[in-house]
């Protein structure tokens, strides 16, 4: 079981949320609606570690996560809005520096890059591909290697049609594994069960 407790953000001087609650049990899902500025993606990085909460605890299956920082991040994958991708290396290669990480074999990069459908540019140096092929690499790190916790900020961002089919599947497997899914999104991404965390601007 994965908790907030009185989850509180501010940036610069102002207070974005306080009070905010949230649980995530094996193989459910989280939604994050709201209006721009309302403090989503703020939520998503508290989570991930990477924004400091004002206030308030995240708790995983009895124990705040400040006492293991680093295991708290080795069981969750972050995708933001920056895909993070490079350049210069092939779709393969920046998919296989996430799996590589964490141990992973490569028959897991290879089942990676078909969920997404993009095993045919393996080889295809990043700097050439389109918006949504840059976005399809940068998910295929969710299955390259494996994690408990996905955090989602819109991830459907530059996904035409097929392509967030793909995701869509490869959340419901996720899910079926009992992982946990928390996520920024405004398209249906197959959570219809999820619980809807309504954020409001303050």
């Amino acid at each position: 079981m994965f908790e907030g407790r009185g989850i509180a953000c501010e940036r610069g001087e102002r207070r974005v949320f306080s009070n905010l609650d949230f649980s995530l049990a094996p193989g459910q899902a989280v939604v994050l609606r709201g209006p721009n500025g309302c403090g989503k993606t703020s939520l998503l990085r508290i989570v991930a570690t990477l924004l400091r909460a004002v206030d308030g605890q995240l708790i995983w299956d009895g124990v705040d996560i400040s006492e293991d920082v680093e295991e708290h991040r080795a069981r969750l994958h972050f995708i933001g809005h920056q895909d993070a991708v490079k350049g210069a290396l092939t779709v393969r290669e920046n998919v296989a520096i996430w799996a590589q990480v964490r141990g992973e074999t490569n028959d897991r990069i290879d089942a990676a890059l078909s969920a997404f459908e993009i095993s045919h540019l393996a080889d295809t140096p990043a700097q050439y591909l389109s918006a949504g092929q840059h976005r399809r690499t940068a998910l295929a790190r969710l299955v390259a290697s494996s994690a408990a916790l996905w955090l989602l900020d819109e991830p459907t961002v530059s996904l035409d049609a097929d392509g967030t089919k793909c995701l869509q599947r490869v959340i419901a497997d996720h899910r079926a594994a009992r992982g946990m899914v928390m996520a920024a999104t405004h398209i249906e991404l197959g959570l219809d069960d999820a619980e809807l965390l309504e954020m409001k601007p303050r």
